[in-house]
């Protein structure tokens, strides 16, 4: 079992006037349950456990949108810079795909994925899926079973937050930064409709906020 960081249910979390945090979203905000450096100190990790693992074999990237491309970038970023200073480097190309499973805070039974059509130039590659946040891992193994009828050589999940869920199906990720609580989420470039992507730190949305951002 892949090993990572827990945050446990009752986690107190930190007060926001703690951290530099938009003033926009002040009153939308329970608390930073995961400040952005200890999510970077997490990434550099997961970083070199990847090259590890999977160094000296070209690698294609395939992040998932939207709300996983911060987390792609840092990512990258740790292995670029292992690259340039190990002696085991992997070369590195990426490519993106979009799969979206929610309406409000609501994770729901049907699953798009777009781009899937260019899933078939994965055949015979090693593939590093990087993806943000895994709740019940449904959407994950549509995903990866999509992935596997283009015969890739190897495929390998990293995913920054793993939550804690009765209506999990109990797939876990090759690599995990963080479990944690069955709370809605955000910052660090996961959204509620879109909002709070642009908060550095990983926050629980209050009751408040979700009446007020709902589509």
């Amino acid at each position: 079992m892949a090993s990572c960081l827990q945050i446990s249910d009752d986690e107190k979390g930190h007060d926001l006037e703690l951290f530099c945090v938009p003033r926009h979203y002040e009153s939308d905000l329970d608390k930073v349950i995961i400040p952005h450096g200890l999510i970077m100190d997490r990434t550099e990790r997961l970083a070199r456990d990847i090259i590890q693992d999977m160094g000296g074999h070209h690698i294609v990237a395939l992040c998932v949108l939207k709300g996983g491309y911060k987390f792609f970038a840092d990512l990258l970023d740790y292995i670029k810079v292992l690259n340039h200073n190990s002696d085991k480097s992997v070369p590195l190309t990426v490519d993106f795909i979009r799969v979206k499973s929610y309406c409000n805070d609501k994770s729901t039974n049907s699953i798009k994925v777009i781009g899937g059509d260019e899933l078939s130039n994965l055949a015979g590659k090693n593939v590093l899926i990087v993806e943000d946040i895994v709740e019940t891992g449904r959407t994950m193994q549509t995903l990866l079973s999509l992935l596997n009828e283009c015969n890739p050589k190897m495929v390998k999940v990293v995913s920054l937050l793993v939550k804690r869920t009765p209506r999990s199906s109990g797939y876990r990720p090759d690599y995990i930064g963080f479990e944690v609580p069955d709370a809605f989420l955000v910052g660090y470039a996961l959204d509620y409709n879109e909002y709070f992507r642009d908060l550095s730190h990983i926050c629980i949305l209050n009751e408040q906020a979700k009446e007020k951002y709902k589509m």
